[in-house]
């Protein structure tokens, strides 16, 4: 009986490792189908220019057409880079960890980050955590980077201790996210607004990487609602005092 009883247990837990495995490899697939569809767009368009340009050397515009190639692979770059930070997630060792002032990084992150509309700021100081500041200062930008597209006039940035957590929060005056959405937009290459062209409207990857980095560091980030009418992401991060041992 004992036997047959551990069996049954072992034969439970391997089906549920195939299970995870199956599941992850269907999504490392989409992942790829993704990517690889992302990536064809800029490329095939390179490719067109410079058919183009053979075909009919004395009709093309050499300075034009440097432009728009220059483009395409300014849009390629972009999205390795995202792909790269994304598989770099997560991989630093506990040494990398500092504690930081949130309120202080932020500012200094903000006051780097020169365009757009304008960004308000309302920092409280003294709430320290451990994290990577490399990724964290990534975080804030791909955050600030979203707000600002979506802003009419004004994004707003805070810092505050919430509990045993850490929360920045980044709010725009925009159109906002519908409640059905608010899980869709962390997903890898989702546009909302499908009447902007792939050009314009970022890699799709900005909100995933700020997941990612939030997870990777025990945190969590969600849209909430906003008393200015727009978007308003949420991040917290446990506190220094209250962060457990090892890597985030």
């Amino acid at each position: 009986m004992h036997l047959a009883l551990a069996t049954g247990n072992l034969l439970n837990r391997m089906e549920s490792a195939r299970s995870r495995i199956d599941q992850s490899l269907t999504q490392q697939r989409r992942f790829v189908s993704d990517a690889s569809h992302e990536l064809f767009t800029p490329i095939a368009g390179l490719r067109t220019l410079l058919e183009e340009a053979r075909l009919h050397p004395d009709e093309t515009d050499l300075d034009e057409l440097l432009g728009d190639a220059l483009e395409s692979v300014g849009r390629l770059q972009t999205i390795v880079t995202d792909l790269l930070v994304l598989a770099k997630v997560g991989a630093n060792t506990p040494d990398a960890l500092v504690n930081v002032d949130l309120g202080e990084m932020v500012r200094a992150a903000v006051s780097r980050h020169e365009k757009g509309v304008p960004v308000r700021l309302r920092l409280a100081f003294g709430v320290r955590v451990d994290v990577i500041d490399s990724e964290i200062a990534r975080l804030l930008a791909n955050l600030l980077d979203n707000a600002q597209r979506h802003a009419r006039h004004v994004v707003l940035v805070e810092v505050c201790r919430s509990g045993q957590y850490g929360e920045l929060t980044v709010t725009d005056d925009g159109d906002g996210i519908a409640a059905i959405d608010r899980e869709r937009v962390f997903e890898r290459f989702t546009r909302l607004d499908t009447a902007r062209c792939r050009n314009r409207g970022g890699t799709g990857l900005g909100l995933t990487i700020a997941r990612d980095i939030a997870e990777a560091h025990r945190g969590t980030i969600d849209v909430e609602d906003s008393a200015m009418g727009g978007a308003r992401f949420v991040l917290r991060l446990p506190l220094a005092d209250h962060q457990t041992s090892g890597h985030p």
